[in-house]
């Protein structure tokens, strides 16, 4: 069996996973998200590694719950991408994280677009930008905090800041790499790429990627502290969105995987490593698996603007379900455009500046229409983003919004097909199936679908009217931001 953990934004959680897919409970621990002026958002490493111990040790002391008789095999980490943490030789933080929500950077990637660095990078790697990447977080701190740099010695992310603290090494997992400076097909960093953006100077900050199927051992006070055997093999990624893909169950190209979480992250399996679509957004991921690309448009909308609308209405999530169901197709004429995000958006185009919005609102617009408008606006920028990625088999869908069987029955009807959705600690699967893949045990840990939502074709058939509106109230939005 194998320890898998999966640290999110705000909440770090770890399970065990038994080769034939059977899982514990989940253990969760909170860590704290700093939102302050100025567009910044960040994070305190040694708060979030402390969630990690926590609830790896509450994991481990499960283990006869699947089988007493079988050894705990390795430590599966997977978690959130993009933002920037700054470490130094022996991992301690220089400074907060800055998380992926964070939007200081916002004037850097403007220069970048007006200049055509944006899209040169993009042809370049297949990988947009948006503030919260990097890349711009890099030359923001470049140019604003330049003696933060000089300090550190590895510019990396949130699960190689855990790997190297539990392993003592210096690595990245190449799906993180890949954003944005990875030749994804030859997994070497693209050296034109980091002199576009004025990044050449600090290049030796970034750790070079770990070749697939790499694990490393864990320090014998770390795994003191975790109640595990010292050297006990680590696997440190994929990331949390492709970590979804794969514990969801990707492994033809054309399988797309739908995350309604905090944020929507689109994706899709391909043998093609080009960037997809014609605009400088979404991102090609290199995976643990040979001459197989992740093509992703992680959106920045997602459950984060429901929680806000549901707040400012004064309803509870346990109510979206039946507040769906009393608000027709179309939501009694309200539209919406989702853009909720602080830093605007950044798939299947970035802008800054980008905001939602509700249009058609009258006297006789209750809560559920605006409820409604919202969810049905989420699955239109979905659809946009996999028409985008060019999705052409089967999709599946996983996060805390594909628990609503009404807004289930939205996606299906916007996207025009069956949504197979899937419950149980999907990104903790995934990260569980590169390290059994690496250690080179048969297992099967993505089990079945929770169940199948199918498209209604009287949904399809409205909403295929309601997609081509959506696109032509975005276009004239574009133009007034």
């Amino acid at each position: 069996m194998i320890v898998g953990v999966d640290v999110g934004t705000s909440v770090t959680k770890a399970q065990l996973i038994a080769r034939d897919g059977r899982t514990t409970p989940a253990h969760e621990a909170r860590s704290t998200v700093y939102t302050l002026p100025g567009n910044r958002v960040e994070q305190d490493m040694d708060e979030v590694i402390g969630t990690v111990v926590t609830v790896v040790r509450a994991a481990v002391a499960d283990a006869a719950q699947l089988d007493p008789d079988e050894p705990i095999e390795a430590l599966a980490l997977t978690g959130q991408g993009d933002g920037l943490w700054l470490r130094d030789a022996q991992g301690r933080p220089v400074g907060r994280a800055l998380s992926w929500m964070d939007g200081r950077a916002a004037d850097v990637l403007d220069r970048w677009t007006a200049d055509g660095i944006t899209r040169e990078v993009h042809r370049r790697t297949g990988s947009g930008m948006f503030p919260g990447a990097a890349a711009p977080l890099l030359a923001h701190l470049a140019e604003h905090e330049p003696e933060r740099l000089a300090a550190a010695d590895v510019a990396g992310y949130c699960v190689d800041t855990i790997a190297q603290r539990f392993t003592g090494e210096r690595t990245v997992d190449a799906s993180d790499a890949s954003l944005p400076f990875l030749n994804v097909a030859t997994r070497r960093y693209d050296e034109q790429a980091l002199e576009l953006c004025g990044l050449t100077r600090w290049r030796s900050l970034l750790a070079e990627p770990a070749p697939p199927g790499t694990l490393f051992g864990l320090l014998p006070k770390v795994a003191a502290e975790l109640g595990l055997p010292a050297g006990l093999p680590v696997s440190a990624g994929p990331f949390d969105i492709p970590a979804c893909g794969f514990g969801s169950g990707l492994s033809e190209a054309g399988q797309g995987n739908l995350i309604i979480g905090t944020t929507l992250a689109c994706q899709v399996l391909s043998a093609d490593p080009a960037p997809p679509g014609d605009e400088a957004a979404g991102m090609v991921l290199a995976t643990p698996y040979p001459d197989r690309y992740l093509k992703v448009m992680p959106a920045m909308i997602g459950t984060a603007g429901l929680d806000w609308l549901l707040k400012m209405l004064g309803v509870r999530i346990e109510e979206l379900d039946a507040l769906l169901a009393q608000s027709p197709y179309g939501a009694g004429g309200v539209t919406a455009l989702p853009f909720l995000s602080t830093s605007g958006e950044r798939a299947p185009f970035v802008d800054a500046r980008a905001r939602g919005r509700l249009d058609g609102l009258s006297p006789l617009t209750g809560r559920a229409d605006l409820v409604r408008a919202l969810c049905e606006s989420v699955a239109y920028s979905a659809r946009h983003c996999l028409e985008t990625l060019g999705v052409s088999a089967e999709v599946t869908a996983c996060g805390g919004g594909a628990r609503s069987g009404e807004w289930g029955r939205v996606f299906a009807g916007v996207l025009g097909r069956d949504l197979h959705v899937r419950e149980d600690a999907v990104g903790i699967r995934g990260a569980a199936r590169v390290a059994f893949t690496a250690l080179g045990a048969d297992a099967e840990v993505t089990g079945a679908p929770a169940r199948t939502v199918r498209a209604d074709p009287e949904a399809v058939e409205f909403y295929e009217a309601g997609y081509a509106a959506y696109l032509r109230a975005l276009a004239a939005a574009r133009e007034s931001w």
